[in-house]
């Protein structure tokens, strides 16, 4: 919502503790390097389809700062894409209460549907936030949805590189070139919304569109 195909950093400094003194203070806001949707699904640990039924603010019982505080998601699951051997059944999302410190915001008033990715804290709790994979169900593309299911996964020993400015070349054969910023100045073009890149056969990486051709084309398109 990082450069790196491991994982999509979230480069905001939430929290400054002043230990010493015994205060709390934030010290900067929610930043997050430009990610492909699959560098996204690839550096989460867990990734499910849900709705969202209720929502209360919680926080923790050692602190008082209002920037501790969660806001704690009911939500219904309704299937899992990644984490199987993490989780089984998950019932609750969190969230930081303030946009500065990475916390969403979803609807829990219309029960509505949400991809959801995030990673598991070390007492099982799902941590979720600007920087992942987190949208509406009914936001996503037909080729999304379809690539959560394996696409995404058979890519993620693949490196995308995001390209800003021209020239911009391939640094290798493991490499998928994202172009939707030259072509469209936008994050969420083509290739985000259509294109997963996946290791062929003979292990080389390339764009895979599972549906009609586009309309244009990209710097890197190959089709395996």
């Amino acid at each position: 919502m990082a450069l790196s195909q491991e994982r999509s950093a979230c480069l905001g400094l939430w929290v400054l503790l002043l230990l010493g003194a015994g205060m709390e203070e934030v010290v900067e806001g929610c930043s997050c390097h430009p990610a492909h949707p699959q560098q996204l699904f690839c550096s989460a640990e867990i990734v499910i389809r849900a709705k969202i039924s209720g929502e209360k603010i919680v926080s923790p019982s050692n602190s008082s700062s209002p920037y501790m505080k969660m806001i704690q998601y009911e939500i219904k699951m309704i299937k899992m894409f990644k984490g199987f051997n993490k989780a089984k059944d998950i019932q609750y999302v969190y969230t930081p209460v303030f946009s500065s410190l990475c916390g969403v915001k979803l609807d829990s008033n219309n029960k509505a549907g949400y991809l959801l990715s995030g990673s598991m804290w070390s007492d099982g709790r799902i941590s979720i936030g600007q920087c992942d994979l987190v949208e509406s169900w009914d936001n996503l593309s037909l080729s999304q949805k379809k690539n959560l299911n394996y696409r995404y996964q058979m890519g993620c020993e693949c490196r995308i590189n995001t390209c800003y400015t021209v020239p911009c070349a391939s640094t290798g054969e493991h490499e998928c070139l994202w172009t939707d910023w030259l072509l469209d100045n936008s994050l969420n073009g083509e290739q985000a919304r259509q294109y997963a890149c996946i290791r062929r056969s003979d292990t080389t990486c390339g764009w895979y569109r599972g549906g009609p051709p586009p309309e244009k084309d990209f710097l890197d398109l190959a089709d395996p």
